[in-house]
Order: C-alpha cells, then sequence, then structure tokens
C-alpha cells in the first residue's frame, strides 16, 4: 500500500509518515520499481500502535523504546506520565483561576488587567511583606470602587473577592492575615458567602481564619454566621465567635465568654465582652426573627432592661459566673479570674456575690472583692471605662 493510500486509511498525515521513517519509528517493507514507500500489513499495524501510545501522551522517542525493547516496563513510564498530566492539569486550572479572576474584576483596558494581575501575584508571594501590601491596596481599591459607585470618584481596577477570601483562609502570618481581614471588610458582604464556605471546612485552621474574617463584617448576616460558629467542634473557633458576639451585645455568647474566664483562655477579653453584654447600649439582634419583641431604644440602659423574669441581663451575667464559682472547680486561679470578671458586672445579683466572697478563705479573692465594693459604695466603680 502506498503512502498515500495509508495516510487516508490512517489518519496520519504524510508528512508524518515520513517523519517516522525518517526517525526508525515506522519504516515500510519496502519500495515500489519508482522508488515510492510502499507499507505492508505489519507496517501499518505498528503505525496504529504507534498512535495508539502517541494519545497516551508520551513522546516519539518513548514509543520507540515500547515498541522496540522487549524488557521495556510499562509501569514506571506509565506513573511517570500520571504525575506529568496532573502537573498540566494543575497548571492549567491555575490559569483558568487567574484569567476568571481577571474577567471578575472588569477591566476597562490592559492597564487594569496589568494591575490585577500584580496584585494576584502580590498575593501568592512567599514574600510576608509583598502579600501584605497587596492586601492593603486591595482594600484601598475596593474603598475606592465603593466610593465610585456612588460618583465620588473613578473606580480602580480590584482584586476580586474570591481571591481575598482565598488568601484570607490560607495565611498564617498574623500581620498579613489582619490587613487580608480588613481588605474583606472593605468590598462589603460579597465575601460573607465565601467565608461561610470556609466555616463549614472540615479543616480547624480554616474555619479558626474564616471566623476572624467574619467578625470584621457588620450586619445581621455576619451575626447569623457568627453564632452558628457558636457551635463548632473547635474550641477556638466558639471562642472568637463569642468575643466577637459580646461586643456586638448578643447575649448567647454567654456561657462561652464564662467558660473563657475559667479556662483562662483569652479570659480578660472575655470579661471585658461580658461586661459589654451587661453595661453596654442595647444593640439590635439583626439575625434574630422579624417576630421577636423589638429591642429596647439605645439610651436604655441594661440594667433597666427586664426580662419577663425580672431578671436584668447584668443580673443573669453575674448569676452564671456564681454558678461557676459555687463549684469550687480548677482551684485558687479559676476562682480569682471569676472574680475578677464578676467585678465588672454591674447589680445587685453582682454587688451581693462580691459580699460573699470578700470572706472567701482566698486571700486575693477576699481583697479583690473588698476592694470592688469599696468602688461601689463610693460611687467610682461606675466611671470605670
Amino acid at each position: 500500500m502506498l503512502i498515500g493510500e495509508v495516510a487516508r486509511r490512517s489518519g496520519v498525515s504524510a508528512r508524518m509518515l515520513r517523519h517516522y521513517d525518517s526517525l526508525g519509528l515506522v519504516r515500510p517493507t519496502g519500495r515500489t520499481g519508482g522508488g515510492y514507500r510502499e507499507y505492508a500489513d505489519e507496517d501499518i499495524r505498528r503505525i496504529f500502535h504507534v498512535e495508539s501510545l502517541r494519545s497516551l501522551g508520551l513522546s516519539l522517542q518513548e514509543v520507540g523504546r515500547a515498541l522496540d525493547d522487549p524488557g521495556f516496563a510499562p509501569s514506571k513510564l506509565v506513573d511517570d506520565l500520571i504525575r506529568r498530566t496532573r502537573e498540566r492539569i494543575a497548571a492549567e486550572t491555575a490559569l483558568l483561576t487567574r484569567l476568571s479572576r481577571i474577567d471578575a474584576a472588569e477591566p476597562a483596558g490592559w492597564e487594569d488587567v496589568l494591575q490585577v494581575v500584580a496584585l494576584l501575584q502580590g498575593l501568592g508571594s512567599e514574600s510576608a511583606g509583598k502579600r501584605q501590601r497587596a492586601a492593603l491596596y486591595s482594600g484601598s481599591s475596593a474603598s475606592s470602587a465603593s466610593s465610585a459607585s456612588s460618583g465620588s470618584s473613578a473606580k480602580e481596577a480590584a482584586v476580586p473577592v474570591e481571591a481575598l477570601v482565598e488568601a484570607a483562609l490560607s495565611e498564617t502570618d498574623p500581620h498579613v492575615a489582619g490587613a487580608l481581614r480588613w481588605a474583606l471588610a472593605q468590598s462589603g458582604d460579597e465575601g460573607l458567602a465565601l467565608l461561610a464556605e470556609g466555616l463549614g471546612s472540615p479543616v480547624a485552621a480554616v474555619r479558626r481564619r474564616a471566623v476572624r474574617s467574619v467578625a470584621e463584617f457588620p450586619g445581621g448576616e455576619a451575626t447569623a454566621l457568627l453564632r452558628d460558629a457558636l457551635t463548632d467542634s473547635d474550641v477556638v473557633v466558639r471562642r472568637c465567635a463569642a468575643l466577637a458576639l459580646g461586643a456586638r451585645g448578643v447575649a448567647d455568647a454567654v456561657p462561652t465568654l464564662v467558660a473563657m474566664v475559667v479556662d483562662g483562655a483569652n479570659d480578660v477579653d472575655a470579661a471585658d465582652a461580658l461586661r459589654t453584654l451587661a453595661t453596654g447600649p442595647a444593640t439590635p439582634d439583626l439575625s434574630a426573627p422579624t417576630d421577636r419583641p423589638a429591642p429596647p431604644d439605645r439610651t436604655t440602659s441594661p440594667d433597666q432592661i427586664v426580662s419577663p423574669d425580672r431578671t436584668t441581663p447584668a443580673d443573669r451575667i453575674a448569676a452564671a459566673l456564681v454558678d461557676r464559682l459555687a463549684r469550687r472547680a480548677g482551684g485558687s486561679s479559676v476562682r480569682r479570674r471569676l472574680t475578677q470578671a464578676l467585678a465588672e458586672i454591674p447589680g445587685a445579683t453582682a454587688t451581693q456575690a462580691l459580699a460573699d466572697l470578700s470572706h472567701d478563705q482566698d486571700r486575693a479573692v477576699a481583697l479583690t472583692a473588698s476592694y470592688v465594693l469599696t468602688l461601689r459604695a463610693t460611687g467610682q466603680d461606675d466611671a470605670r471605662p
């Protein structure tokens, strides 16, 4: 069979068949009287074998070895092909992701494209300083874009929120992580849905980064996510959520905050959050169902807000602290921390508990309680920040 007919039947071009011949990969068995290549049935079978192996990604040299070396073992080469294919897919996926993010940035021109590429490269840099600068610039760009929407300035090209979320959920440097959380907060609520996915990650470290990022967002949607995080299996996630919720005036955080005081984990911050819940202005819980009673006026002190059982938020928080004191578990250090936290809580329940603690066998506990009672008696306690 002449080369033209072989090319038609095999789908391999005549030029490629000549190339195979020059490499010694597929040499025609004979020649016609006029010197034309003539292929036998065995030659055609070899052509199909070559094409089959090439379809797996083998080079022509590897194909030749596979067909001509009787001792050639395919397993090592196949493993290598799998590795190379995975690397190629990973590279193509990364390129696709980058292109998608550039498209999401809606660049107006090539200058914007180059700016977004530079920011993406900065976020992926091995240098923490470069990552931090990229995050800060991204946050500034997002803020400018928000201003531009109200007509105050021209829109700047910015890194898409997905890239910021991905960076925030993987960042280990605390300074860079803080810059990324700030940048995300400037982007509005768009990133909350992606951060919610991070809160569902099976990796605790990712959930911790996600909850810290969510804490930077105001509003009911973020509050709802933080409330869900109070039931997370990871104690660090629960504690981060509780501190953020305490600052928002959400009472659901009280049990976790009290536990933090007991455990000595960010106990000072936890005590401050409890004081905020007990003494700060009432904050509407935007995540609560609409059929709940309306939140009290902001000018009303929590000590004047009485629940159906006639107890105030301060009384309920003080009761929770007293309950832990009554258990007498954890030794004197726990009792001292609980007493110090109780000293931050106003109201009759806390005052009575401090009066009892002023006679405590632990001298440090008794002195702390007595000192706070003195301040309360002179009115100085109310003046503390």
